[in-house]
């Protein structure tokens, strides 16, 4: 059984809103991510010109954009909205308690709605206009904070972040700021990214796409899946619940693209999140592995999780189901976080497995992957790390903390 130490409270994960290629709420994706293998990672001809390749497409219908807000209407903010929807009740009421100047936004992308200006801008070549549905907001990455600001109520802080593959991470710890410096009461945060050529094509051209299902930590891994979807959380300032109890941040100064090879930024990440939790690594139950699939980043990723965890600690790579959906990504693995310690059963915490061929590359650091079926054994706190590694160096670590029921 995992000990864990006494933590205070003060950044409460009250409610989720989720949308992925496992579905439109956070039952139906909690339920799926447990039972089901990652057929839903699809065929898609569409993003690059002449090649089929698999993604994580979001296949449920989205809600249509106001009339009111038709300046931001595209599928990055339609994805936003679907996901607003659940949490939209307990926004309300966060903002009649606390007032409206009280309640923050701060979200992350790295696409915003570029779906939509390549359609502009198609339409430019042949005919000299963008055409009146385009408005510059769309491809701007305040855009997304804009609407949901517009679409909740919210008049405090609103800002949004764009740090690659790290953004959805970062834009939760920026919230947890904002509710320990005591500028906000509340905050509604996460990430969104949709699918879109320009993204794809440059994956394409940096050879990182794989030609099936990722399979994370494979010896024969080739590369990821690119997919699209939202998770948005109500944060409080308040205990009880799911915390976020730790963050930590660092850059790796590397290389614009590739992670520095042996895993220091990574790491440093890490032990920054431990440190500002003040738990120890033998108090976390579960770890959420960034996990692309990539050659670089599964292996300076297991060289930093070995040299800080050994191969204790429990670990998956979520990608394989949902895809790798980039600015999103930090906040949708921190979804799949909150639903492991939100769905506790008594003293055990239900873990996403890891799925790929099982063929682990035995010139990595050994890690404990966890199998389907597997559960975790915890004291009356559990806490859980999710990590996230952009492009540029651009790493944050998350630690989940939640008492048992």
């Amino acid at each position: 059984m995992i000990e864990s130490s006494k933590v205070e409270y003060g950044c409460r994960l009250a409610d989720l809103g989720l949308v992925t290629a496992l579905g439109s709420t956070p039952a139906e994706n909690w339920t799926r991510l447990v039972n089901e293998d990652p057929v839903r990672i699809c065929l898609r001809d569409d993003l690059i010109p002449g090649e089929s390749l698999k993604f994580g497409s979001v296949s449920d219908e989205l809600p249509p954009i106001p009339e009111h807000l038709q300046r931001y209407a595209g599928r990055n903010n339609q994805l936003a909205l679907a996901a607003y929807e659940t949490i939209a009740d307990s926004a309300r009421l966060a903002i009649a308690k606390y007032g409206a100047h009280r309640v923050g936004v701060v979200v992350g992308s790295s696409t915003a709605c570029v779906a939509e200006a390549e359609l502009a801008f198609r339409k430019r070549q042949p005919e000299g206009d963008v055409g009146a549905d385009f408005a510059l907001v769309q491809i701007s990455y305040g855009g997304l904070s804009e609407f949901l600001q517009e679409i909740s109520g919210a008049a405090g802080p609103c800002y949004a972040l764009s740090t690659a593959c790290s953004s959805g991470a970062k834009a939760i710890a920026a919230a947890r700021r904002l509710l320990d410096l005591g500028i906000c009461d509340a905050v509604i945060s996460g990430a969104v990214d949709s699918l879109c050529k320009l993204t794809s094509n440059g994956f394409r051209a940096l050879q990182a796409l794989s030609k099936d299902v990722s399979n994370p930590m494979s010896v024969s891994r080739d590369g990821l899946n690119l997919g699209e979807g939202a998770a948005l959380f109500l944060l409080l300032r308040e205990p009880g619940g799911v915390q976020v109890l730790g963050a930590g941040e660092s850059s790796d100064a590397h290389h614009i693209s590739a992670p520095s090879p042996d895993g220091s930024g990574a790491y440093r990440a890490m032990e920054a999140s431990l440190a500002d939790s003040g738990l120890g690594v033998s108090e976390i139950a579960y770890l959420n592995l960034h996990g692309t699939g990539t050659p670089q980043n599964d292996a300076m990723e297991s060289a930093a999780v070995h040299r800080l965890f050994g191969s204790r600690v429990p670990c998956s790579s979520t990608k394989p189901f949902v895809g790798h959906t980039l600015g999103a990504s930090g906040a949708v693995e921190a979804a799949f976080c909150w639903l492991v310690l939100a769905s506790r059963v008594g003293n055990e915490l239900i873990l996403p497995p890891h799925v790929f061929d099982g063929e682990y590359d035995s010139s990595m650091p050994e890690l404990s992957l966890v199998s389907r079926g597997d559960r975790a054994k915890v004291s009356a706190v559990a806490s859980v790390m999710s990590n996230s590694f952009g492009f540029g160096g651009s790493n944050c670590s998350l630690i989940f903390s939640a008492g048992a029921a």
